[in-house]
C-alpha cells in the first residue's frame, strides 16, 4: 500500500470533487478511496477547514498562479511589466471560475471568504509582485495593496462581471488611477 502524504490526499480530494460534480466531498469518502479510516485523515490535517484550505490553495497555485502566462520582458519597465502581468493573473482567475466551476466555489467558500487563508494562497501572487517591482518587502504590504486594489477582477463576488464587454476597459481604468502611485511607494 502506498505511503499516506498530505499530497495523496489532496489529489484525491480534488479527483473525487471532480467525478462527482460537487464541492462537498464527505472526508470519509475520501478515506474509502485511500483505503484508511476517516480519522487518519486528521494525522494529516488538524481538521476539516484545513484539508480543504489546502487542497483549494494546491488548486489555486495549480489552476491561477501556474497558468499566469507572463514573460518578462527587461525592455519594458517595471511598471509595464506589472501591468502584463496583472492582467495575465486577472484573466487566470476569470479562466479558472469559467473552466471549473466546483473548484472554485471550493475555493470562495474556504480560501477567499477565511482572510487569513486568502493572505496565504496569495503569496506566491505577492512575492512575484515584489519581484517584478523590486520590492524588499518581506511581509508584503506593497504587493497586497496592489493586489487589492484589482480585487473587482479577482474576488468570486465580482465574478458575474468579469463577462461584461467593458472588462478590459475597467482594468485599464484602474491601472491608470493606480499606476501614477507606484512610482511613490518604492
Amino acid at each position: 500500500m502506498e505511503r499516506i502524504t498530505n499530497k495523496i490526499i489532496i489529489t484525491t480530494a480534488r479527483r473525487l470533487i471532480k467525478e462527482t460534480n460537487t464541492a462537498e466531498v464527505p472526508l470519509s469518502k475520501i478515506a474509502n478511496e485511500l483505503g484508511i479510516t476517516h480519522a487518519a485523515i486528521y494525522k494529516h490535517f488538524k481538521n476539516k477547514q484545513a484539508l480543504w484550505e489546502a487542497v483549494a490553495a494546491d488548486w489555486f497555485e495549480q489552476t491561477i498562479i501556474n497558468n499566469v502566462h507572463f514573460t518578462p520582458n527587461k525592455q519594458q519597465n517595471k511598471q509595464a511589466e506589472l501591468h502584463d502581468w496583472l492582467w495575465a493573473f486577472v484573466n487566470a482567475k476569470k479562466n479558472a471560475y469559467n473552466n471549473d466551476p466546483q473548484m472554485f466555489l471550493l475555493n470562495t467558500y474556504y480560501v477567499d471568504n477565511n482572510p487569513l487563508a486568502l493572505h496565504e494562497v496569495l503569496t506566491s501572487a505577492y512575492k512575484m509582485i515584489n519581484q517584478i517591482m523590486g520590492y524588499n518587502d518581506s511581509n508584503f504590504e506593497k504587493a497586497e495593496a496592489i493586489l487589492s486594489a484589482f480585487s473587482v477582477f479577482t474576488l468570486p463576488n465580482f465574478k458575474e462581471t468579469w463577462h461584461l464587454p467593458d472588462y478590459q476597459p475597467r482594468f485599464e481604468l484602474l491601472w491608470q488611477l493606480i499606476s501614477k502611485g507606484l512610482t511613490t511607494i518604492e
